[in-house]
């Protein structure tokens, strides 16, 4: 998954960066609000953190712009305001969800997760894909009886499968997914993540094909 972390706080950024990103995700971090317009005009985010006091404006006249442009793009807010009231006016303005500083990490996380299952209408981490299940939470891809445990990026690449089987993904796109804008990576990474994963789904009756001059797709039966 890409996020974008609106944050300008350095130590409280530079912590949820490395801690997001151990868990697989490509984080882009935005310190203020222009910083924060340059990304989104230019890049989609699965997920947008969003601090409220920042140095050149207020995140919740982001939120506010976000969500009258009809961008659907899950939002949860950091607040320091514990006040029931504050909480109320961002989940009225559009945010998903918020959580308060300070917060641990492990809490962090597991709201991304709750956000973003409800955003793909799923209770639960585990998908049935065929034979297959895969567990986007404990990272596994079990088919039968055995269980293979993905490394972070043939993870979030099969979690961008698994969320939208038959759709056609550019090598452009898929870049975009598992690589942030200061990690100077060619489309042949792709290649090489795309081939572990048909390697690990062997036996199983699920394919990624590769649509000539078009990108991969990841089919069920």
């Amino acid at each position: 998954m890409r996020y974008l972390l609106i944050e300008d706080n350095e130590h409280l950024a530079r912590a949820a960066l490395d801690r997001l990103s151990l868990d697989g995700h490509v984080v882009d971090h935005a310190n203020s609000l222009s910083s924060a317009a340059d990304f989104t005009a230019t890049t989609d985010y699965d997920l947008i953190l969003l601090d409220i006091m920042l140095p050149d404006g207020d995140g919740r006249t982001f939120l506010e712009t976000h969500r009258t442009h009809a961008d659907a793009t899950p939002v949860i807010v950091l607040t320091a305001r514990s006040e029931v009231s504050d909480r109320v006016g961002v989940l009225d303005l559009g945010a998903d969800d918020y959580i308060t500083k300070p917060f641990d990490f492990a809490e962090l996380e597991a709201r991304c997760r709750a956000v973003l299952r409800r955003r793909v209408g799923a209770a639960r981490n585990l998908k049935t894909l065929g034979r297959a299940q895969f567990d986007s939470l404990a990272g596994t891809l079990q088919i039968g009886d055995t269980i293979i445990t993905l490394r972070n990026r043939e993870l979030r690449l099969l979690e961008v499968f698994a969320n939208a089987p038959g759709q056609i993904f550019p090598k452009a796109k898929l870049l975009d997914r598992l690589f942030s804008y200061d990690e100077e990576v060619s489309e042949n990474a792709i290649e090489v993540y795309v081939a572990r994963l048909r390697r690990h789904l062997r036996g199983s009756d699920v394919v990624i094909e590769t649509v000539r001059g078009l990108g991969y797709r990841l089919t069920l039966p």
